[in-house]
């Protein structure tokens, strides 16, 4: 009898473990759930806890519980119509000045992340992650500006100041195009945006 009571309660375990394992993934949880939603994220996250998948997904699950909520405010036109201006004048001073042009590029994400809802980059960790719960595919870009421009970048060549522009372009066009109340037709044209930044001497 109790034999017969021991495989009914492994039974039962094994149940609600596969319960779990199937919730999880319908709701967008689990290894293959966090894969998708964070793509590059999560082998940065794995690669981070020096290839702890499990700390790994501890970690973004907790960004997902913080930031996924999160709903961006939209852009009016003529904030955008700004942005877009901005950083069109970046670039072309990219080309005389990089490193310059690049500390501005930090600071205009970082202010336009905000104007979007995102938390302030005074709190820098949670501004990346709450970007990399929404932005997962763009937000690396932003991160390497944003290590362009502090003291610990200073001897970053030009072409590796000018990748990191191109790069955090993706997730500047995201916060300037995406949002709810634009509409295609009315959505501003980014200058260069098929072109990467050239290296000084040749044009942007």
């Amino acid at each position: 009898m109790s034999t017969v009571l021991i495989v009914v309660a492994l039974i039962v375990v094994i149940v609600v473990a596969v319960a779990a394992v199937l919730y999880g993934t319908g709701k967008g949880g689990g290894r293959a759930g966090l894969k998708r939603r964070f793509g590059p994220e999560y082998e940065r996250a794995v690669n981070r806890h020096h290839g702890d998948a499990k700390a790994a997904e501890n970690e973004l699950t907790e960004r997902v519980r913080r930031h996924g909520d999160l709903s961006p405010r939209p852009l009016p036109a003529e904030a955008r119509d700004q942005y877009v201006a901005h950083w069109a004048g970046l670039q072309e001073r990219f080309v005389d000045s990089p490193r310059q042009a690049v500390v501005e590029a930090d600071k205009l994400i970082a202010r336009l992340a905000s104007d979007r809802g995102f938390p302030d980059a005074d709190e820098h960790s949670q501004h990346i992650d709450a970007l990399s719960v929404h932005h997962a595919h763009q937000v690396d870009g932003y991160r390497r500006v944003h290590h362009a421009a502090s003291e610990a970048g200073q001897d970053a060549s030009t072409e590796e100041l000018r990748e990191a522009m191109v790069q955090a372009r993706q997730l500047f066009e995201r916060l300037v195009l995406d949002s709810k109340e634009d509409s295609p037709r009315h959505r501003p044209g980014i200058p260069g945006r098929s072109a990467a930044l050239r290296p000084k001497g040749s044009g942007v």
